[in-house]
């Protein structure tokens, strides 16, 4: 297509760093023992969640950190329209359903970024229910997230921009977080 030619590539090392948060949102642990369910929904909002993650810790960067934040914001939202086409949703569909995810992904980032600011993991607990849970609540599974979620949240803090922006995202194990 050749309007594809007019668009800017995206940088690998976006790319990279967008592969490790699918890969991590992806682990058998969060479904398997953290009740997160196995679902288009519920691996979204694993997504969503490790993105906020990267997100918040490259917040108030550099002028290369925001364009980097910027380009995994497109990548993540280029991939959602793909995934759903692939899943048969019509061209028509699309674009109000990217919409929808897009007010989802805005809304999870504020209520992440407020609950990591609180610094315990009481609210996170309460925003890990209210997102991945609430159709069946688990509160012992909600509550282990939250765990993770704080500790992926320093791990990131701890660890040197130039690794993330170049992929290489030190994430704690989800097995180390029991229900």
């Amino acid at each position: 297509m050749i309007f594809g030619l007019f668009r800017r590539r995206t940088p690998p090392q976006v790319i990279a760093t967008y592969t490790a948060i699918v890969a991590q949102a992806r682990q058998p642990h969060f479904y398997a023992s953290l009740d997160v369910p196995d679902t288009f929904d519920g691996r979204f909002e694993l997504v969503i969640l490790h993105a906020i993650l990267v997100l918040e810790r490259l917040r108030g960067g550099s002028e290369i950190e925001t364009a980097f934040s910027q380009d995994l914001f497109d990548l993540f939202f280029e991939d959602m329209d793909g995934t759903l086409r692939e899943m048969g949703v019509g061209d028509v569909t699309v674009p109000k359903k990217v919409k929808k995810m897009a007010e989802a992904f805005y809304g999870r980032a504020a209520v992440y970024s407020q609950a990591l600011g609180d610094g315990g993991t009481q609210s996170l607990a309460q925003t890990v229910e209210r997102n991945l849970f609430a159709d069946d609540p688990r509160p012992a599974a909600a509550f282990a997230i939250a765990r993770y979620i704080r500790a992926a949240s320093d791990a990131l803090a701890a660890q040197q921009t130039k690794e993330i922006l170049a992929g290489r995202l030190d994430w704690p194990a989800p097995t180390d977080f029991v229900k």
